[in-house]
């Protein structure tokens, strides 16, 4: 049976590592993924209200469709430049590509930004929005373990009426096949059912890894958008937005990396009710190191699906971990 990697993180597709900055006063943060070298890409757009950078660059029919680094922020428009800081950081270490011997290396960082612009931190930042600098101190805080819930891009997170969060998981398929997400969540949508205790994806979840609540008698269905009047003012297009991270070791084409990304969505709709909304901008990504050869028999359809298959249910595991664990003892 499949089951999580070693940290039961992103992390536990080799080579990847994550950093994860805050900045308390302003009640956001920057969390980026990090590539040893640039890696097979691709990204799939559902939401109605998006905030990102470099989406186009990894298109398949397009000459560099690979990335040396994801970069997730808060901060809505203004947390696309914490992309800005990891390219330089990245840059600095002679990470990129060289277009011309003796020019800066140039790294491809996509990006997606969520809006967590009214929870009431400092906001005052005139010219100067924080989130270069964070970028660049996301850079240097990257590893292999990081922490979950309200740190990184999920700092400023909420998830309907309660705090959202980062969260990851992972599957390990056996033969070296490793599966793995990413998730800063901030959606509009709940990801608890009617008792307001139990996850959406609680048939999802293994050992316990965010509470082990089962659901009890509820009623057979219920609005699925709380009251407007204590959601406010994030039913506005793009006030809210999940952004979400799979990868994997399979040796995966763009357009199969994409595939991936698209089956991803799924899971996001298993942990969150409503989910894709016109007042989120959910964004996946894909990843993949090419380390697992597939093969070109017809078994690699059928591992595509697996691998499909597998990123949907680690992400809605992420997402339930990513609230979670911002809501322990709440």
């Amino acid at each position: 049976m499949p089951k999580p990697g070693p940290r039961n993180l992103i992390t536990d597709v080799p080579g990847l590592k994550v950093g994860c900055v805050e900045d308390e006063a302003v009640r956001t943060g920057v969390t980026v993924v990090l590539c040893p070298e640039a890696w097979t890409a691709a990204v799939d757009v559902r939401g109605g209200g998006p905030a990102v950078r470099e989406t186009d660059t990894l298109r398949p029919e397009n000459s560099f469709s690979k990335a040396h680094a994801i970069c997730f922020s808060g901060g809505s428009v203004f947390g696309l430049g914490a992309a800005d800081g990891v390219a330089s950081a990245l840059s600095n270490r002679d990470v990129g590509l060289r277009i011309t011997a003796g020019t800066p290396a140039i790294p491809i960082v996509p990006a997606a930004c969520l809006h967590d612009l009214s929870n009431g931190g400092d906001k005052a930042w005139g010219l100067t929005p924080p989130y270069r600098a964070l970028g660049m101190k996301a850079v240097e805080a990257a590893g292999e373990d990081f922490p979950l819930g309200p740190v990184g891009a999920g700092r400023g997170a909420m998830a309907g009426l309660r705090p959202g969060g980062l969260g990851s998981a992972s599957l390990d398929l056996g033969d070296g096949l490793i599966v793995a997400a990413l998730v800063a969540a901030n959606p509009v949508g709940s990801a608890y059912m009617a008792d307001g205790e139990t996850f959406w994806a609680w048939p999802f979840e293994i050992d316990g890894e965010f509470g082990g609540r089962r659901p009890g008698d509820m009623p057979p269905a219920v609005e699925p958008l709380p009251d407007d009047s204590k959601l406010g003012a994030r039913l506005a297009a793009g006030a809210n937005t999940t952004l979400a991270l799979v990868a994997t070791t399979a040796d995966l084409s763009t357009a199969e990396a994409q595939r991936m990304a698209m089956m991803a969505h799924d899971g996001m709709a298993r942990a969150v009710r409503p989910c894709h909304t016109p007042f989120d901008g959910d964004v996946v990504f894909a990843l993949a190191s090419g380390a697992r050869p597939l093969g070109d028999d017809p078994m690699r359809s059928v591992l595509r699906t697996r691998i499909g298959s597998a990123a949907a249910d680690c992400l809605a595991r992420a997402m339930a971990r990513a609230v979670y664990e911002s809501n322990k003892g709440r």
